[in-house]
């Protein structure tokens, strides 16, 4: 029933199989791919006609995980895979930007890429096995593609590079890099670092090459298997004539409109310049008229591309080295807790950043689980910004690309959760774009973190390279604007600090670039980095030793973890108790660490001393500031740590003798207490005496000894209050019992006590032996004696 075609190859230490014939079989091309226990599907499916007036390639590249790949049910109230997820539009363009370039000028039929992650092993990462799948499935459907392509992943640790890292490896590295290409040359490269020298990144790139050609090998063995008859393409038509005719028209217009400088005014002239070639034109077939359409935008091409090479001049008249004027500016709005606002050249965009709290991280529910992002980026790009109109409203997925690219050139230089315990998100909106509005981001949202106060390491820039190739000539451009990004044959992304890379992209519209093309863009970028720091210096070259006053404020502590349910409470009562009286919010981490946030440094304050009564013990000898909430006879109780009270006795009120404590003291009264001991059952006695209730500070007991010594040496205890003889205290004969018998001696109990009123069999109260042990006092403080 199956013809199945089978390739296997050992590719970074683990096997890759490829398979076709099996699964999705009325697609034009399906290739089950399969890495460890990570399995992916790919097919691709082709229009067989081209619609009438189409012009474009529509190709479209959809990439889905699935999670029951993972034994997962997705979380939320929808439980179905919706709407593309911010990792599925990112693979989504990983697979498109490497293939995109490979199909044949004037190719307009509609291709459908369909990338579903079967089987996941929490190990090898599906989105480089999606893009070999997607090579693997356009190189068999038969549709004219030039590849096939490659991808790998890079990592870098120890100085050593690895080839499709684990994640667990990603982590520990300095390098999460992927890059695509065909057989003879690099396509596209992504990627993260942590301040790399260029010599490193470029190594990443060509190793990833290098180890990835045996997967090139088994792609091509695939498809003389079990490729489908190549498509026939249509010829093209010689339009030279057409194209000589054009030239002589409106090439001069054209030239002249590449020398002026301003934007608005050069699309104006390039406007008349199309209108003049339309209305000539008209009397054309439809199908003409978009042809000479085409034929103009060649035109202008080449005269851009001639003058770089020629005489290295640009459209803004420009060298290929020099940067726009940069004009950088810190804190231009007023409650936002940090801002920038970047301009270079007719590129502008408003950078702000949001401090927030731990509540405030954002949830991502993937193959892995749940996890939390503290720090975030979010890209906008208006269309006013490039003076249009057009749709305006959710994310593109240009958006979620280039607002991630400025996140990886950020992330490696931001403290860490322990170093600054915010929720961090900056906001991009691009209010002017003639080329690179992604490396604008960069520098706009690295001054914005600096003026929140947030701790980065060092300043981050970021500059666009291009490329004009023609033959073995190459200009690579610094900066380059908008269209000589459209003119141009590469978009080359680098961002990075004074020591090093942070972030790599390139996008190549030809069939790949050698290793010494690339190696001239990244030494020509680093110089372009440089000079914007310095820029970017004059405006704010090092982080805010202060936070904005609007900003909240977050101080952290630990506890032991066998405390933490005395915090929380039964139910969270006591958390919320904390929350709702002092008004400031706590976060509690599963280790005993607690980040409590609130704009008021009073209520964190509150929060932390209520937290320390909860935890902390009290020391003896300790002064502490208290708030009496009852009080009886013998004294009053006070809270004097967090949830605890302690017993302060009416003889240690004052030095001198109080008769009634309400006379002295009142409830909800502050006062400052020392510490005087704490008995086997955690009760604390308390002094006020000895402290200066004043300035808290301790007093010295100027009470002076009681006559005799100590209560226990202190013998004859002289007149009753109502006259009787006490007789001897403890030592002496204390009488007859009660019932007639004979006490014996006081201090000699080994004797023969008599009868005990019928209690012979009830145990003591402080679980010692019946017989002879010495018997328990309560102490004075809790039985109200106060006969000083």
């Amino acid at each position: 029933m199956f013809e199945i075609h089978k390739q296997e190859v050992m590719w970074g230490g683990r096997k890759l199989t490829l398979e076709t014939g099996r699964i999705a079989r009325q697609a034009d091309g399906a290739v089950l791919a399969t890495y460890g226990e990570t399995v992916v599907l790919c097919a691709v499916t082709a229009a067989k006609s081209v619609k009438e007036g189409q012009d474009f390639f529509p190709l479209t590249v959809h990439y889905q995980e699935k999670y029951s790949s993972a034994g997962r049910i997705p979380g939320g109230f929808f439980k179905r895979e919706r709407g593309a997820t911010e990792k599925e539009t990112l693979v989504s363009r990983l697979i498109d930007r490497p293939v995109r370039p490979l199909f044949p000028e004037g190719f307009y039929n509609e291709i459908n890429v369909i990338a579903q992650v079967l089987s996941y092993d929490g190990e090898n990462e599906p989105d480089i096995l999606a893009m070999v799948a997607a090579s693997a499935a356009l190189t068999i459907s038969g549709v004219p593609f030039m590849g096939p392509i490659v991808a790998a992943r890079v990592s870098y640790n120890d100085g050593e590079y690895i080839l499709n890292p684990t994640d667990e490896q990603v982590a520990a590295g300095d390098l999460d890099l992927v890059m695509a290409g065909t057989q003879d040359a690099v396509m596209m490269v992504e990627s993260e670092a942590k301040e790399l020298s260029e010599d490193v990144m470029l190594g990443a790139v060509m190793f990833g090459h290098k180890q990835s050609q045996v997967v090139i090998d088994a792609i091509i063995n695939l498809a003389e298997d079990a490729a489908k008859d190549p498509w026939e393409l249509k010829a093209g038509d010689d339009n030279s004539a057409v194209k000589a005719e054009l030239k002589k028209l409106i090439g001069s217009d054209i030239a002249a409109a590449y020398k002026t400088t301003l934007k608005s005014d050069r699309s104006n002239m390039l406007n008349e310049a199309r209108a003049k070639a339309k209305a000539a034109m008209a009397d054309k077939t439809p199908q003409e008229q978009m042809v000479a359409l085409k034929l103009v935008k060649k035109l202008e091409a080449e005269i851009v591309r001639g003058a770089i090479l020629k005489d290295g001049k640009r459209i803004d008249g420009r060298d290929t080295k020099t940067v726009r004027q940069i004009v950088a500016e810190a804190h231009v709005l007023p409650r936002t807790h940090g801002s920038a606002l970047f301009t270079r050249g007719e590129t502008q965009t408003i950078a702000t950043c949001t401090l927030g709290t731990k509540e405030s991280e954002q949830m991502v529910d993937g193959l892995n689980g749940l996890s939390y992002q503290n720090f975030m980026l979010h890209y906008n790009f208006p269309p006013y910004s490039v003076g249009e109109v057009g749709r305006f409203g959710a994310p593109s997925r240009r958006d979620v690309g280039h607002g991630k690219l400025a996140w990886r050139a950020l992330r490696a230089v931001l403290p860490t959760k322990e170093e600054f315990p915010y929720t961090i998100r900056l906001t991009s909106d691009i209010t002017e774009s003639n080329g690179s509005s992604s490396m604008a981001t960069v520098c706009g949202g690295s001054l914005a973190m600096m003026d929140a106060g947030v701790p980065i390491k060092r300043p981050v820039s970021g500059i666009a390279m291009g490329l004009i190739l023609e033959g073995k000539d190459y200009a690579v451009l610094s900066d380059i604007l908008g269209d000589e990004d459209h003119l141009g044959d590469m978009d080359f992304k680098v961002a990075g600090t004074s020591e090093g890379i942070t972030s790599l992209q390139m996008d190549i519209k030809i069939a790949g670039i050698t290793e010494e093309i690339m190696k001239a863009a990244l030494a020509q970028a680093r110089d372009g980095r440089a000079h914007i720091l310095g820029e970017m210096a004059k405006a704010l070259d090092q982080s805010r030793t202060e936070l904005s006053a609007h900003a909240p404020r977050i101080e952290t502590m630990s506890i032991s973890k066998d405390k933490i349910r005395e915090v929380i409470g039964t139910g969270g009562k006591v958390i919320r108790e904390i929350v709702a009286t002092t008004g400031a919010k706590v976060d509690i981490d599963e280790d005993g660490t607690i980040k409590i946030s609130s704009s008021d440094p009073a209520q964190i304050e509150a929060a932390r001393n209520w937290i320390k009564g909860i935890v902390e013990e009290p020391e003896v000898g300790k002064i502490y500031a208290g708030k009496v909430v009852s009080m009886v006879d013998f004294g009053a109780f006070v809270n004097f740590m967090g949830a605890k009270d302690g017993l302060v006795h009416i003889s240690e009120i004052k030095n001198e003798r109080v008769a009634k404590v309400q006379e002295v003291l009142e409830e909800g009264q502050q006062v400052k207490v020392k510490v005087l001991g704490i008995d086997d059952r955690g009760k604390v006695r308390l002094s006020m005496r000895l402290v200066d209730q004043e300035t808290g500070e301790e007093l010295a007991d100027t009470r002076p000894p009681r006559e005799g010594g100590e209560r226990s040496d202190r013998g004859d205890r002289g007149p009753r209050r109502d006259g009787g003889d006490r007789g001897p205290r403890r030592d002496g004969d204390r009488g007859p019992r009660r019932d007639g018998g004979d006490r014996g001696p006081r201090g000699d109990r080994g004797g023969d006590r008599g009868p005990r009123r019928d209690r012979e069999d009830r145990p003591r109260r402080e679980g010692g032996e019946e017989g002879g042990s010495e018997p328990t006092f309560a102490p004075a403080f809790l039985t109200g004696n106060n006969d000083d």
